[in-house]
C-alpha cells in the first residue's frame, strides 16, 4: 500500500499530466492543417505555397507558415497544388428511372457524390435538367441527398430536359412561373435560366430572357439543331444580355449550329465583340460539343471560353469528356497556363451564378478545397470526334474536402498509416 507521501506525488504527477493533455488541447485550435501546398486562388490573387487552416469546415487561417502544434491533423501537401473546389457550372445530374425520359428524371443523367469528388469538384451547377413543374422532385430526389453541393439552371420548358419533343412545346416555356420558382420558391439553389434544343426560331431564348429579367439571374443558351442554322451573332447582340451564357462553346456541327470559328480557321470577329459586350462562354464539353477544330485555332488566335466545364452525363463521361479534371488538362495540353486553368473553373462561374461565397479561398469561408498532382508524361486528349491531341501533362485529383471534411483521398493523403 502507498504511503500518504507516495499517493500524493502519484495524484499530482496524474494531475500535472492531465493539465498538459488539457492544454494542448485548447492549443490545437484547428481540425486540420494543409501544409506546405501550392496555392492557386485567383480571387485573392495567390499562385505560392501557403498553407490553410480548417476549423469546424471552415477556413480560418491562410498563410505562409501555419505551426503544426495548432492542429489536430496535419497533412503535408508538399510537391501538390491546392484550389478551391472546382465548379462545375454545366451537368446534368436529375437521375431517375421514368419510362421514355432522357435527362429529366432519366438514366442519362448521373448522380452527382460518384462523379464529382474524385476529380476535385465540390460545387455543380445542373444546366436545365428541369423545369418549375419537375423541379422539387429533383430538389427532393438528388439535391437534398447529395453531399455535392447542387445548384442549378431552371428550364423554360416546364417539364425541362424530358425529351426533345417536350422541349418545342412553347405553351409550356412560361416566364411568370419560372420566375416565381427561382426568385420566391428556391432562391438559394436556382442560379439562372437554361433554353436548349429548340427547333425554331428565337422564341424559346426571348421567353427564357423574359423570365431571367423577371427574376434577376443569367440565362444559358444551348443553341443549335436548327437546319439552317439561327445566326449566333444575332443571338450575342440583339437577344442575350451582358452576363448571359453561350454554352458549347467549341461544338462543331455547322449544319445545325453556328461555329465561332469559320471554315477558314478564323474567329468570326463579333465573337471577340460579343465576349466584350459581356456575353459569358462556356465550354459545356458533353458527349458531342467539344471539337479540337474550333478550341485549338480559338486558343491560338486569343479567343477563351469563360467558363470551363463538363457537360456531365452517361453520354459524356464515358467518352472523350471523362470528367472536368480532363477537360482542364485538355486546355492545357492548348497551352493556357495552369492558373487561367484553374480560375475558369472556380473564381470565374462563381461570378457567373453570383456565388461571391464560393471558388475561393479566403478566410471565413467554407472549405471546399481540392487537391491536386500534376502528372507529367505522354498523354492523349480527345474531343468529341475521337481526335487526338497530345499532351504532357495532366491533372489528378489527390485529395477533396467539402465543408472541411475529406471526401476523396486517393493515396491517403489524410490517413495515418498502418501498423501490425
Amino acid at each position: 500500500m502507498p504511503n500518504k507521501k507516495e499517493f500524493c506525488t502519484v495524484r499530482s504527477c496524474f494531475l500535472f499530466f492531465f493539465l498538459i493533455s488539457i492544454f494542448n488541447l485548447q492549443g490545437q485550435k484547428l481540425d486540420i492543417l494543409l501544409k506546405g501546398g501550392h496555392l492557386i486562388d485567383s480571387k485573392n490573387a495567390v499562385n505560392s505555397p501557403m498553407d490553410i487552416g480548417i476549423a469546424d469546415g471552415m477556413i480560418t487561417e491562410v498563410k505562409t507558415n501555419i505551426s503544426v502544434k495548432s492542429a489536430k491533423k496535419v497533412i503535408d501537401l508538399t510537391g501538390f497544388y491546392v484550389t478551391p473546389g472546382l465548379i462545375d457550372m454545366h451537368v446534368h445530374v436529375f437521375m431517375g428511372n421514368e419510362p421514355g425520359a432522357y435527362i429529366a428524371d432519366g438514366a442519362t443523367s448521373v448522380m452527382p457524390d460518384g462523379f464529382t469528388f474524385r476529380s476535385g469538384v465540390t460545387t455543380v451547377v445542373d444546366a436545365g435538367s428541369s423545369g418549375w413543374r419537375n423541379f422539387k422532385l429533383f430538389k427532393e430526389q438528388t439535391i437534398d441527398k447529395s453531399k455535392t453541393r447542387v445548384l442549378a439552371l431552371l428550364n423554360i420548358v416546364g417539364t425541362g430536359m424530358r425529351s426533345r419533343f417536350e422541349e418545342q412545346d412553347v405553351s409550356d416555356m412560361n416566364p411568370v412561373m419560372t420566375a416565381h420558382c427561382i426568385s420566391k420558391l428556391f432562391p438559394d439553389i436556382l442560379v439562372g435560366i437554361k433554353a436548349a434544343h429548340y427547333w425554331g426560331d428565337f422564341k424559346q431564348v426571348d421567353l427564357a430572357v423574359e423570365a431571367g429579367t423577371r427574376a434577376g439571374v443569367p440565362v444559358m443558351v444551348d443553341f443549335g439543331e436548327q437546319d439552317p442554322p439561327n445566326s449566333i451573332e444575332s443571338l450575342f447582340m440583339e437577344h442575350l444580355r451582358p452576363g448571359d451564357i453561350f454554352t458549347h462553346s467549341y461544338s462543331y456541327g455547322p449544319k445545325q449550329r453556328e461555329t465561332i470559328v469559320d471554315e477558314e480557321g478564323k474567329v468570326k470577329p463579333f465573337v471577340f465583340k460579343a465576349q466584350k459586350r459581356g456575353i459569358i462562354f462556356d465550354v459545356g464539353h458533353g458527349g458531342g460539343a467539344f471539337s479540337w477544330r474550333q478550341a485549338v485555332p480559338a486558343t491560338e488566335q486569343g479567343f477563351l471560353a469563360n467558363v470551363i466545364s463538363s457537360d456531365l452525363h452517361t453520354q459524356s463521361m464515358n467518352a472523350g469528356m471523362k470528367d472536368l479534371t480532363n477537360v482542364l488538362s485538355k486546355f492545357m495540353a492548348m497551352e493556357v497556363p495552369l492558373t487561367d486553368v484553374i480560375h475558369r473553373a472556380t473564381w470565374a462561374p462563381a461570378q457567373v451564378i453570383s456565388r461571391p461565397d464560393l471558388g475561393h479561398l479566403s478566410v471565413g469561408t467554407e472549405a471546399d478545397i481540392a487537391v491536386f498532382k500534376m502528372r507529367e508524361g505522354d498523354f492523349g486528349f480527345l474531343d468529341v470526334r475521337g481526335k487526338r491531341i497530345k499532351g504532357t501533362k495532366k491533372l489528378e485529383a489527390e485529395l477533396t474536402l467539402r465543408a472541411g471534411r475529406i471526401v476523396w483521398d486517393l493515396n491517403g493523403l489524410g490517413a495515418v498509416d498502418f501498423e501490425k
